[in-house]
């Protein structure tokens, strides 16, 4: 019985030559940047300069949060089991999930929804995130991409969205973002601010991406971070250690400028 064939939209592969998204590779080499074959992946079609940019900068701004995320954790001990890279790798993204990075799927849902209804209604975005607040409360429900650990102030948003302006890119869900977290700092009289997920969240908004591919980003972002931390868990301690982040102490550089 003949095997019914299927059908894939992303790469052709022939002698001599490879499609991706039916551009030959050969000529993208040297042409464009990791960001930008990375949209053309996932996208299907070439970012422009702007949009380009702006990926660049959402990809850097979540390289590395140092040893206590989930991810970093769980990479390192995989590694200090003798554990090799893949793997190390593997368990450090099997970590980003619903409460690490995953918060990014969910807060581009909630700002679409939070879109689509202003521009269904005449309520304003500040109407509209006071709302969303009563709701998520009313539910006792954590609104994602909001509030940080140890930032009250997440300077990788304030830059992310400051490039975006300048870019043109930041429109209605940026605004939206900023206007549930003014909402969140009259409901509760402290600031929760927009985190690093919650601002790449609206920003891929502003791109139409879909939710469902929210998550990607973070872990494209995170993987050299990752690798950086099991390469030092395998080369600089010893096996078989019980890691607590706690105790940690950095000593690499001081702070350097560009």
């Amino acid at each position: 019985m003949k095997e019914e064939i299927w059908k894939t939209a992303i790469t052709k592969v022939e002698p001599n030559k490879l499609l991706l998204r039916g551009y030959r590779i050969d000529e993208l080499i040297g042409n464009i940047s990791f960001s930008q074959a990375v949209f053309l992946a996932i996208n299907g079609e070439l970012p422009s300069e702007k949009q380009a940019k702006m990926i660049d900068a959402m990809l850097v701004s979540s390289v590395d949060h140092g040893v206590t995320p989930p991810s970093c954790l769980s990479a390192r001990t995989i590694a200090s089991a003798g554990a090799p890279l893949n793997a190390a790798l593997a368990g450090g993204i099997l970590a980003i999930s619903k409460h690490h990075g995953g918060a990014i799927e969910d807060c581009m849902k909630m700002i679409q929804g939070a879109v689509r209804r202003k521009r269904d209604t005449n309520e304003t975005e500040g109407e509209i995130a006071a709302i969303l607040i009563k709701e998520h409360k009313g539910r006792n429900k954590r609104l994602s991409g909001f509030g940080h650990r140890i930032h009250t102030r997440d300077p990788r948003t304030i830059k992310l969205f400051q490039i975006a302006s300048d870019l043109g890119i930041a429109g209605e869900h940026v605004g939206m973002a900023k206007a549930i977290e003014n909402a969140m700092e009259q409901e509760s009289g402290k600031k929760l601010p927009i985190n690093v997920d919650g601002a790449i969240a609206a920003l891929l908004c502003e791109m139409n991406f879909p939710p469902e591919l929210a998550n990607a980003f973070f872990m494209l972002a995170r993987l050299p971070g990752l690798i950086a931390h099991v390469y030092e868990e395998q080369t600089r301690m010893k096996p078989m250690r019980y890691i607590n982040p706690k105790d940690h102490e950095y000593d690499g550089f001081s702070e350097r400028k560009l």
